[in-house]
């Protein structure tokens, strides 16, 4: 078993998936559970993943970020919604505009790192036209999409991209 770090060193992003290797119910459940841990303001989980396995429906989630073609590819994908009207009453705007956001995109992380960890690879997709997500969805207007994970079993290995050095993203105070 990896360890932590293991873990975050060996993600990456994959945009090319083994096409008949469909990710296992068990591995499904356990990146769900992983998600369900993930930290949030007030412990009010104010994000909803919407999971798509079946290729119909990827598909017409593809139509929404046509140059991503991965995202029908993919057996799994996995749409992080922030729910702007779960965090209102506690944190009024602030909690609906901003916590919402962050509780999806840290559920999101912690998807893509169960899926490493279970050996699976994923691709986070951020360009894709909202209006058309929601239709495809049909999702209620609390639910902002956020990020759509693609997941599956690598087809290839992407050699790691070259990152900034500490100094240049950290500033100790």
């Amino acid at each position: 078993m990896w360890d932590f770090f293991q873990t975050v060193r060996h993600r990456h992003s994959v945009r090319r998936y083994q096409p008949d290797m469909p990710v296992e119910p068990e591995k499904l459940h356990a990146i769900l559970e992983a998600v369900s841990t993930a930290p949030s303001a007030g412990d009010l989980q104010s994000y909803h993943v919407f999971v798509l396995t079946a290729a119909e429906a990827r598909g017409r989630l593809q139509e929404a970020a046509p140059d991503q073609t991965f995202i029908g590819e993919a057996p799994l994908a996995l749409v992080f919604c922030a729910d702007r009207e779960r965090p209102r009453e506690r944190f009024g705007s602030r909690g609906s505009d901003l916590f919402a956001t962050q509780d999806a995109t840290i559920a999101a992380a912690y998807a893509q790192l169960a899926a490493v960890a279970a050996g699976l690879a994923s691709a986070w997709v951020g360009r894709y036209d909202q209006n058309l997500v929601c239709a495809q969805l049909g999702l209620a207007a609390r639910f902002d999409p956020v990020a759509i994970i693609s997941i599956g079993y690598p087809a290839e290995l992407p050699a790691p991209t070259p990152r900034r050095r500490l100094d240049e993203v950290v500033t100790r105070l």
